[in-house]
């Protein structure tokens, strides 16, 4: 019971990150094309759950120095599906190269060569 309860409580935060990707998707895919809305989110998914991982690690800290068992077991809970979405999202990044090599090389930026009369 106790595992199913630990689970009932991310599941807000599942959703919310579901709810993002699908909309981000959509949109990007409708704007541009399926695999620029994939690179686009794992961009995205790689910062967000990074930086969710490391506010949860930093709140669980303070919840085991401030004596707050409830507390650090929430936080815990909720780190440990950060931790999981950054390692799924970082395993999509590999698959996605694997099958598109192309979008490992970067665009360059175009120069312009001026000529005479502007050249100096």
């Amino acid at each position: 019971m106790g595992l199913l309860a630990r689970l009932s409580r991310v599941v807000p935060l599942v959703l919310v990150l579901a709810l993002v990707a699908g909309v981000i998707y959509l949109v990007v895919t409708y704007r541009h094309s399926p695999a620029r809305a994939k690179e686009v989110l794992i961009r995205l998914f790689t910062w967000l759950c990074g930086a969710l991982s490391v506010c949860f690690a930093l709140a669980s800290v303070y919840a085991f120095f401030d004596n707050a068992p409830a507390v650090l077991d929430l936080t815990l809970s909720f780190l440990a599906v950060s931790l999981v979405g950054l390692g799924i999202t970082r395993l999509a990044n590999h698959r996605f190269l694997k099958r598109n090599p192309a979008y490992r090389k970067k665009r360059l930026a175009a120069t312009t060569r001026r000529r005479w009369p502007w050249e100096r």
